[in-house]
């Protein structure tokens, strides 16, 4: 009897002591750091030194011939917790007026998405870049090489950025598939085709698609494609001429009527479970069909039938990582000009970079840029130094896409 009373007398012991254990685990978990409601900032700097064998008016580029220094961006970074179900970010750009020097402030995006919905849902509302394609929606000092494919630049509009919503749906299965699905009030760089009437219906809004998925090949070999898709009803109503220039084919001018955009995308990367820090393979493409419905207008003003025009262009890279800090690769660019197709251009690249770590990194590009005559352009070589770095944090990191 007096044993079972001392062993009783030890449970209990152990009981309360436990108890003591987690309440000080939970007093634990009150406590507030200074720094908790401190959002993440950090500070991207790009700057491109460059020279062009001809000159804006010959090759229709936004930056001049001969020698070029260019501050491209310097982007301010903010991001941090709302609460337990979402999270809230922002990109502020400053970059320099092509003419003038004239530095610009601007809000690049500012957004928020939702971290704990039920279901695999997630979804972004605010200014953010809308998920189409591979590098749409990647910033421009994270892109594999220089600049911006050319497709990308003239079908889309640039960066894929949107004032609008989006909601992307992790499809529960073994595999990764990934669908996102979004609509917005614009979709492209600075100089998007809609602009705010003083009246919209839902046909004056872009719509946009993604689905993707992701393949292990072997241990060393992985595989990422998808397909995209982007469609506005009804683009004319946001077309104001004295904004952006209409354009013009053979003496008719065109006016976008209705934007219809395809894509398909794949990245073959090649990673060995080993050395994977110093070595690896990327090869990356995407094809894209531009198929805009046009009204038709003669030089006096006259209306046309209209027409449709579809135009392909591609991008494909490989990339090679030799050493910790070094890589190299290749770039070719094709396109149809998605307006008179008969306009082709074609581009071939060649770089190297240097990330001296992961907050600064150096590239060195040549590019050679064959219009056809349809163009009216010139053949252009050009060389490219660029520099980026990082102050501070830096959410999306260097992609090795």
């Amino acid at each position: 009897m007096k044993k079972q009373r001392e062993a009783m007398d030890e449970q209990q012991k152990m009981i309360d002591e436990l108890k003591k254990e987690v309440d000080q685990l939970v007093e634990s978990q009150k406590k507030v750091l200074p720094s908790e409601f401190n959002p993440s900032i950090g500070l991207v700097g790009e700057t491109i030194f460059s020279y062009r064998s001809r000159g804006a008016s010959e090759t229709d580029s936004d930056r001049p011939g001969g020698f070029d220094l260019f501050q491209r961006s310097v982007e301010l970074n903010v991001a941090g917790s709302v609460d337990p179900f979402a999270k809230g970010y922002a990109v502020i750009n400053a970059t320099a007026d092509t003419a003038t020097g004239e530095s610009s402030l601007g809000v690049e995006e500012a957004a928020l998405q939702t971290t704990a919905l039920p279901g695999n849902l997630e979804v972004k509302a605010g200014r953010f870049f809308g998920e189409f394609g591979r590098l749409g929606y990647i910033h421009d000092h994270e892109l594999p090489f220089v600049n911006r494919p050319l497709v990308l630049d003239q079908y889309i509009g640039g960066e894929s950025r949107t004032d609008g919503v989006q909601v992307n749906w992790l499809v529960p299965a073994e595999r990764y598939i990934s669908l996102t699905l979004g609509a917005g009030q614009q979709f492209g760089g600075d100089n998007p085709p809609n602009f705010v009437g003083d009246f919209r219906h839902g046909s004056g809004l872009n719509y946009w698609g993604r689905l993707s998925t992701y393949f292990d090949l072997t241990p060393d070999i992985s595989l990422e494609p998808g397909v995209s898709g982007l469609w506005n009803p009804n683009t004319v109503t946001q077309w104001d001429p004295a904004v952006q220039a209409l354009p013009a084919v053979t003496g008719n001018t065109l006016t976008e009527r209705e934007r219809r955009l395809v894509g398909a995308d794949w990245v073959l990367s090649w990673k060995p479970l080993r050395n994977n820090q110093f070595q690896s393979l990327t090869w990356g493409t995407e094809v894209l069909y531009s198929d805009n419905r046009y009204d038709v207008a003669d030089p006096s003003g006259n209306a046309l039938p209209g027409r449709s025009v579809g135009a392909y262009g591609l991008y494909s890279y490989l990339t090679y990582k030799w050493h910790r800090q070094w890589s190299d690769g290749v770039l070719y660019e094709w396109l149809e000009d998605m307006v008179n197709k008969q306009a082709k251009s074609s581009a071939y690249s060649a770089y190297i970079t240097w990330a001296l770590s992961h907050w600064n990194q150096l590239r060195l590009q040549y590019t050679y840029t064959d219009p056809n005559a349809a163009s009216g352009l010139r053949s252009d070589s050009a060389v490219y130094m660029q520099w980026a770095w990082i102050i501070g944090s830096h959410a999306h990191g260097w992609q090795q896409r």
